[in-house]
């Protein structure tokens, strides 16, 4: 089960999983849409940190891409989301639910990336919370691009998440393996020379700043207080150390 450390968060878990629930209920979309990201991580427990988006890899035709954009768009309709922002040609939503106090967060992102990467690995996984089944990526592929994700994201937007470097300390710490097949089709560098070309990019990029900002309202209070402290120094270690294996 996904934690909560706010009543805004339960808030927003209860929507994430009614979401869920309507598009793993479909006749089509789970046959399209594989679950991946911090959210999927979470509710089958291989991590241990709130999450608000839903984030999926598109596997179907690019032809049938706006038959996926038409079934999702019935689901909002039909749970009473408003449609906020949408991307033109790719599927993203960010989807606003009502909130009887206009406190906190009141909106939903969904994305589904595509074309797929051919390293990446997908297994069913039943979600005990919604009682469903989603397609998803394996732990080893998750792990993989959660360690791409860092450095990608802010080649791309210039932004710089905490929440990849705390999910990447945990998949450390936690012994998950992962695919070096998907490090080298998507940097297109050996495991070598990317983790030497991550550790200096966290090195120069990565402050507390950005981790403050970004991790401190997705894990326990108390948590953070440590981690805040150690995360960057520790993560930088364990990539050292994965050099050497």
């Amino acid at each position: 089960m996904m934690p909560t450390y706010k009543k805004d968060d339960t808030i927003h878990k209860a929507w994430l999983y009614r979401v869920l629930e309507a598009i793993a209920s479909d006749s089509y979309l789970p046959t399209v849409l594989y679950f991946k990201g911090g959210t999927c991580a979470s509710m089958l427990g291989w991590l241990d940190r709130f999450s608000v988006d839903l984030d999926f890899d598109y596997s179907g035709p690019l032809n049938d891409i706006e038959k996926t954009r038409n079934a999702l768009t019935t689901i909002f309709i039909d749970l009473g989301l408003s449609v906020k922002d949408s991307s033109k040609n790719g599927i993203q939503y960010f989807l606003k639910y009502e909130d009887s106090k206009n406190i906190g967060r009141n909106t939903l992102k969904i994305d589904a990336s595509f074309p797929l990467f051919k390293s990446s690995q997908y297994t069913p996984q039943r979600f005990m919370d919604i009682d469903r089944v989603f397609i998803c990526q394996t732990k080893e592929t998750m792990f993989a691009h959660k360690l791409c994700a860092l450095m990608d994201r802010f080649e791309k937007t210039g932004h710089i998440a905490g929440r990849d470097l705390y999910d990447i300390h945990h998949f450390f710490m936690y012994r998950y393996l992962y695919d070096t097949n998907i490090i080298y089709e998507r940097m297109h560098l050996s495991k070598k020379d990317f983790f030497e070309k991550l550790i200096l990019f966290i090195e120069k990029n990565v402050t507390d700043q950005v981790i403050t900002e970004d991790l401190s309202s997705l894990i326990e209070p108390a948590k953070f207080k440590v981690l805040r402290k150690v995360l960057k120094r520790e993560v930088v270690q364990l990539l050292k150390d994965a050099l050497i294996e």
